[in-house]
């Protein structure tokens, strides 16, 4: 899998984000586009003979979940000890938004799939700031 796969998962799920009601421009699309990067990169890194990642996205229940599967059987170190700088982001970033991340083997090939859980955030009305 070439290096480029990482901008064209990004590209492609940041198509995706607004069919689904999320704003192109929020700091939440911006996370959920900085974990599909950093998820198909580790693929790169880490699952060197899969020929090609697939990258999935499910909106439903106030959630978003992204899922990124290889043919890599190995799952990743989802302890904080265990895991590299990328899933060590990606797992702060679900954070961020009450998720989590998850690995599993896939059912339908040999490999695995990583999921990354966000709570959708609700949309505030213009003018209106958190304290």
């Amino acid at each position: 899998m070439a290096p480029e796969a990482v901008r064209e998962a990004r590209q492609a799920v940041a198509e995706h984000l607004p069919k689904v009601g999320i704003a192109p421009n929020s700091a939440f699309a911006g996370a959920v586009l900085l974990v599909a990067s950093e998820l198909v990169a580790n693929v790169i890194r880490h699952a060197v003979h899969t020929p090609v990642a697939d990258v999935g996205i499910t909106v439903g229940g106030g959630q978003l979940v992204i899922a990124v599967a290889d043919c890599d059987p190995r799952l990743p170190g989802l302890t904080r000890d265990a895991m590299g700088e990328g899933l060590r982001t990606v797992a702060e970033l679900a954070a961020e938004y009450d998720g989590e991340v998850s690995a599993e083997p896939a059912v339908d090939h040999e490999g695995k799939v990583v999921f990354v859980r966000f709570r959708i955030p609700a949309e505030r009305p213009s003018g209106v700031s958190r304290l």
